[in-house]
């Protein structure tokens, strides 16, 4: 190019010079293909060089101040043409973005105006409200109501750090324990903007919630929009993520709960990381992508304690994209980069927490940073060669990231990882086991295999069979452009639509191993579908609007009756109009009627109980009971519990554990024992829970503590309870001694019975 921006200087100097310019050589072009090789310099694009030698001449004819007498015809349409296209962009832009920010702001309206008509949210009392916080999710609402209620805001922050107020007998870093920046953060913001003179705490509180839940549905528009260049794909991902609601979001029912706040950032990463991956991006696009990328990373891990657990899973994908050296190694060093600094920065905010040390995350970064820089030409040879050294590729970095992390456990050592080491050999059927922790997590609905409604929901939404079919055709194009690396053909950047080859697409490719790893571990744990479904949505939506992919079914066809670009774009338009009507006729009553239906959700007895508490029971009162229970009365009442309803915290469990004792065959003395350890002074049953029925009876709390004590008998294949002691939630009721000498019932309605722990034991027979 330099060659030619001198001869072209040469040219206008021979416009005044005729002699000089019948000297000058002539620059000689040869088509080929659409290019053009010039003399003394390599082939170039020839649309490309005519650009460039025009604009280059117009900048050497405006230094040199001089004007030749041309016809300005061509230029003028060069500029008109070129105005309309970017005024089009621009209005194709703009148009997206504020469809994308309406489907969020509507989203948001319609779940706050549904969650109303469910809990009939703004008729009640503030007691009310905060009983409709379900699965002990209030417990996270309590400390949001803390921060308001210190004098100041470093105050709070402090006693957070120190509290000895919320599990009895201990002194815990609440902030880290319950990851609760979320609530530091809003209240913050309340405080600072003076919201309590117009809107109330818990408003506050649940719109804001309610906002990020609209950034989520704003970030997979985008997503869709970004891969398959139509915002309309967008439109259909959202309209399939509202429809499938019940298998998208917990929102609905238990707002406070961690993900509900981790989850919108974790959309706007991926969000991030696709336009990241992308080829045809300007740098200010991609610096712009990086730096979100970098910023949602960190709050992602700030904010959910599973988080770096997701973020693996994520790794896992972009390396194998590395591995079949589908996408840049500068853009990996870079994503290297957001999570390593991500991960510091956890740590130091988290309070040098050691589960960050020992995550999946670090191992397989530094597996693959020590495994690529002893394999620097593991990218190169033939194919047989290249299969080689990618085996010993995983072999090295899988074995280097777990020795890493066997070694960080040892130096230092993690509390949390040897129950789920063995609740994951349970899982998978390699060993068995009667700890009632390990079983008490399987039975967990989250941990279990999702049910056949889950599947039946997804296909009477026509997700799934769509969703089947664009899976199929991405994941035999990216196979394709697999061995084609793996047998040194180059990755093409330029493509273009009548090439047919979505799965040479970078942000295709890892979407596809998205969805694949995310969806394997959806079809083991029903709690993961969080994670699986809105992207099955986003990525079904992008391919039933992208021309790119239909092309690449038609290449394979090797269709030739009608011309494969016309009518891939016309299915591209025409497929998900179609899908978007039947889903407005079958889905829009039902969404609104949503809307219309009074809902009543009213519990009497849970508010009967927590009315006696705050009004009888002393400020220093210590409770025990189930973790749920538990998350409610320390929201309403303030006391201090035995357990939090967190699965993540091995010591938290055990004392879950030991407060379950009540449902199990146990005597006075032993009960009482235990309650006295932790300091209980107030002890409540659930006749829910020492009464259960559930046709899978193996996984009652009082099943799994039998089974756990060593109290069944197996008699052809039935398992039967047998110990010297009745079960004590049953047998304290009858109010004769030993019981009443250890404990005094002082309230009771048809759900709860609260008994006192009596501090000093009166033998009455």
């Amino acid at each position: 190019m330099t060659e030619v921006r001198c001869r072209n200087k040469e040219i206008l100097e021979g416009d005044r010079d005729e002699d000089v310019r019948k000297n000058e050589p002539e620059v000689q072009t040869i088509h080929v293909n659409g290019s053009m090789s010039t003399e003394g310099d390599g082939s170039v694009s020839n649309d490309e060089t005519d650009d460039r030698q025009q604009e280059e001449e117009d900048g050497v004819k405006e230094e040199a101040g001089e004007q030749k007498e041309s016809n300005p015809e061509p230029s003028l349409k060069r500029v008109k043409t070129s105005s309309a296209s970017f005024l089009q962009h621009l209005l194709r832009v703009f148009f997206g973005c504020l469809a994308a920010v309406a489907c969020g702001v509507l989203y948001a309206v319609y779940l706050s105006t549904y969650h109303d008509r469910k809990f009939w949210f703004s008729s009640r009392q503030d007691l009310e409200r905060e009983i409709t916080f379900q699965e002990g999710s209030g417990i996270y609402y309590y400390y949001f109501k803390h921060m308001l209620a210190t004098p100041s805001f470093e105050r709070g922050f402090y006693e957070l750090t120190l509290d000895n107020k919320t599990v009895s007998g201990q002194t815990i870093n609440v902030v880290e324990r319950l990851s609760l920046y979320p609530e530091l953060i809003t209240s913050f913001i309340y405080r600072i903007t003076s919201s309590h003179d117009f809107v109330e705490p818990i408003y506050f509180y649940v719109g804001t919630i309610f906002g990020l839940q609209a950034v989520y549905v704003t970030a997979l528009f985008v997503c869709s929009w970004v891969m398959s260049g139509t915002w309309v794909a967008g439109m259909l991902a959202v309209a399939w993520y509202v429809i499938n609601r019940p298998d998208t979001t917990k929102v609905d029912h238990a707002i406070p709960l961690r993900d509900n706040w981790a989850l919108p950032y974790f959309s706007c990463q991926v969000t991030a990381l696709t336009g990241f991956l992308s080829n045809n991006i300007s740098s200010a696009t991609e610096m712009f992508c990086y730096l979100t990328m970098s910023a949602t990373s960190v709050t992602f891990l700030l904010v959910w304690e599973h988080s770096h657990y997701v973020l693996f899973v994520q790794g896992l994908c972009l390396f194998l994209l590395d591995s079949f050296d589908l996408v840049p190694p500068r853009k990996m060093a870079d994503i290297h980069k957001v999570y390593l600094s991500s991960l510091f920065l956890a740590y130091i905010f988290q309070f040098q927490n050691p589960t960050l040390l020992s995550s999946p995350l670090l191992s397989l970064l530094i597996g693959s940073v020590l495994a690529r820089y002893f394999q620097q030409k593991m990218k190169m040879g033939p194919l047989v060669a290249r299969v080689l050294k990618l085996l010993l590729h995983f072999h090295l970095v899988f074995t280097t990231g777990i020795t890493f992390c066997y070694v960080v456990k040892k130096l230092i050592p993690v509390s949390e990882n040897d129950f789920i080491v063995k609740f994951l050999e349970v899982k998978f059927g390699l060993n068995t086991t009667t700890d009632f922790i390990t079983n008490f997590l399987l039975c967990q609905e989250s941990f279990q295999t999702p049910s056949q409604d889950f599947f039946l929901r997804m296909t009477q939404a026509s997700v799934l069979p769509f969703y089947f079919l664009v899976l199929a055709v991405c994941l035999l194009s990216t196979l394709q452009t697999i061995y084609s690396r793996l047998n040194g053909q180059p990755m093409e950047t330029n493509l273009k639509l009548e090439d047919g080859r979505i799965g040479e697409q970078p942000q295709v490719i890892y979407h596809v191993f998205h969805t694949l790893l995310f969806g394997g571990l959806s079809l083991l744990f029903d709690g993961l579908k969080y994670l699986w479904t809105p992207y099955v949505c986003m990525f079904t939506a992008f391919g039933v609007c992208s021309p790119e992919l239909w092309m690449t079914v038609f290449k394979w066809l090797k269709l030739k009756s009608v011309h494969p670009v016309v009518l891939s774009l016309i299915l591209s338009t025409a497929v998900p109009t179609i899908i978007g009507f039947s889903l407005w006729r079958e889905f829009s009553p039902r969404l609104l009627a949503d809307l219309s239906d009074l809902q009543e959700f009213y519990d009497p007895d849970t508010l009967e109980l927590i009315t006696w508490i705050r009004s009888q029971a002393p400020a220093a009162t210590v409770f025990a009971g189930s973790p749920q229970l538990l998350g409610i009365v320390k929201l309403c009442s303030g006391s201090a519990v035995t357990s939090l309803p967190l699965y993540t915290d091995f010591h938290l469990l055990k004392r879950t554990e030991d407060t379950y004792q009540v449902y199990g065959m146990r005597s006075a003395e032993d009960i009482y024992k235990i309650l006295t350890s932790q300091k209980t002074n107030y002890m409540i049953i659930e006749e829910s829970l020492c009464n259960e029925l559930r046709l899978n009876k193996g996984c009652r709390v009082k099943d799994l503590l039998d089974i756990s004590n060593g109290h069944v008998v197996y008699d052809k294949g039935e398992i039967y309870s047998f110990s010297r002691h009745g079960r004590f939630c049953q047998e304290i009721k009858l109010n004769y001694s030993p019981y009443t000498n250890y404990f005094t019932r002082v309230f009771w309605n048809r759900s709860y019975h609260v008994y006192k722990v009596n501090s000093v034991i009166s033998f009455q027979y």
